[in-house]
């Protein structure tokens, strides 16, 4: 046994040495399990190749992150939801920026990494990741000790609008989550990430249809994004409408029907602040930390930007929501607000428009029809056109308006 164990070692040491000769070949994750031992845990992905691997915990709340290069995970996303455990309490993988893959472990309690590395078993290559119960203080300080050695970097993903000249306005369309990180998931297996991107490629058809508005998706395909670079890419592209896309699930079943939400300090109702409150914490699911949102401060002229800009969100909102119903599938309170990190930037439009819930039976059956895709996506870009024409009309005959005239409030 001793022997075989060190013929593997070696065999895997002599693989790695020549991997790392020859031109980076596309490694896939093909399986993945738990193998739970009496004083530790193993979770395992049968691979195709043997890339290098780094760990390392993060706290607040306790996980494990698995760094990799590209890897293509071949299984179900959402296999690692519930798998019943007594140290991993689930774990989600996925892309985490251009050429990097990423695994994070949540942890029903303390653990520390007794081995995180890709080796050659019988089967062929794995990746094990290797964990033990300990205590609180001892986990504590190897966060703390990570995070002075390295500290923790958002990724930051370049997004360009086109080239060419012009003065069209710019529309970004923020499909949410990606990536690692799921989002909702509904009974079935159909996720958030997936559902939303979709549709944000319907309406961009849609908008551009029309030929009087540039579009660009903050991602578009399946990668993470950090809640502060979808507001980057708004505000660097001088966005004049952003729009984020959703869709939750609720533990009532019967809820269903869109929600379009605006930023505000304080929660239109509970509902839109426990909505918030998750949405905002969307960076932990790909192990990032998630830090207080910095208010911005400035001058009278910053305020006065901020709230002529939240007055353009909640006037679209109302537009979005009247063109919606000719859709059908409204909320019985269409209209929310609440303090979403993703709508704070004081001079872009903003909205979160919450397609449905992945839990509500109805509401599944039209976020996966693709005709109700493309008539809700056609809706939702009439309603874009009427707010930039508006504005358009706006910024062409300033001096046309009454000295009394009525702004967005």
């Amino acid at each position: 046994m001793a022997f075989a164990a060190a013929l593997l070692a070696a065999l895997g040491a002599l693989t790695r040495s020549a991997a790392a000769d020859e031109p980076q070949k596309e490694i896939s994750a093909l399986t993945a399990r738990i193998e739970a031992l009496p004083d530790r845990s193993r979770l395992l992905f049968d691979l195709t190749g043997l890339p290098p691997v780094t760990a390392h915990p993060v706290a607040n709340p306790p996980r494990i992150i698995v760094d990799l290069p590209a890897v293509l995970f071949r299984m179900e996303a959402n296999a690692g939801l519930s798998p019943g455990d007594k140290l991993i309490k689930s774990y989600r993988y996925g892309t985490f920026a251009p050429g990097r893959s990423r695994v994070v472990i949540d942890l029903a309690g303390p653990a520390k990494i007794l081995k995180a590395d890709s080796e050659v078993a019988v089967g062929g290559p794995r990746l094990v990741i290797e964990l033990a119960p300990t205590s609180a203080g001892h986990f504590a300080s190897t966060v703390a000790e990570q995070a002075r050695l390295q500290p923790a970097e958002p990724p930051k993903l370049p997004a360009t609008a086109a080239k060419a000249p012009t003065d069209k306005p710019m529309v970004v369309i923020d499909p949410g989550h990606g990536g690692v990180d799921m989002g909702a998931t509904s009974k079935h297996g159909e996720m958030e990430k997936d559902v939303v991107l979709e549709f944000a490629r319907a309406l961009r058809d849609k908008i551009q249809e029309t030929g009087r508005a540039r579009v660009l998706l903050t991602r578009d395909h399946d990668m993470f994004l950090p809640l502060g670079e979808r507001v980057r890419i708004g505000r660097e592209n001088n966005a004049s409408l952003f729009i984020s896309v959703h869709a939750d699930t609720l533990s009532a079943s019967r809820v269903e029907g869109a929600t379009v939400y605006t930023v505000s300090e304080r929660a239109s109702d509970a509902e839109a602040a426990r909505m918030a409150e998750k949405e905002n914490l969307a960076d932990q699911a790909a192990g990032l930390e998630s830090k207080a949102d910095a208010e911005e401060v400035g001058d009278i002229l910053f305020e006065l930007t901020r709230r002529e800009t939240r007055g353009y969100s909640r006037q679209f909102s109302h537009s979005l929501i009247s063109f919606w119903k000719e859709v059908g599938a409204l909320n019985k309170n269409p209209s929310r607000s609440a303090g979403f990190v993703v709508l704070k930037a004081f001079d872009v439009p903003s909205v979160l428009l919450e397609l449905g819930y992945l839990s509500s039976e109805r509401d599944l059956s039209r976020l996966t029809s693709q005709d109700w895709r493309e008539r809700a996506a056609q809706k939702t870009a009439e309603a874009v056109d009427a707010f930039i024409s508006a504005r358009s009309r706006e910024a062409r005959a300033p001096a046309e308006a009454p000295s009394g005239a009525a702004r967005p409030q």
